[in-house]
């Protein structure tokens, strides 16, 4: 089991959950209003009057074997619309309760 986190730019909506569902990804969390910076590339998405975008997360519990499926799904989508970014990382999951 793998944890996968999605940052992506809140203009993207429900866009970056119906991939996930899509993928038969049912569960998710969601966090509204995320602020940060990429370390390569982009603007700060921070909500305030300098920076006015934000972004927004999901944190998914997904099988060893669909974490490529679906991060193959978010590069598709980021390659066609890369001004707005997605970022996405997973790590390895030892307990669930």
């Amino acid at each position: 089991m793998k944890a996968l986190f999605i940052v992506y730019n809140q203009a993207y909506g429900d866009e970056i959950v119906a991939i996930a569902e899509s993928l038969g990804q049912r569960g998710f969390t969601r966090f509204d209003g995320v602020g940060g910076r990429g370390s390569q590339t982009g603007i700060p998405h921070l909500d305030s009057h300098a920076w006015p975008e934000y972004n927004d997360a999901l944190m998914l519990l997904v099988e060893d074997a669909k974490v490529p499926e679906i991060l193959a799904a978010l590069r598709e989508k980021d390659a066609a619309t890369p001004e707005l970014g997605i970022k996405a990382f997973s790590w390895k999951v030892e307990d669930i309760l």
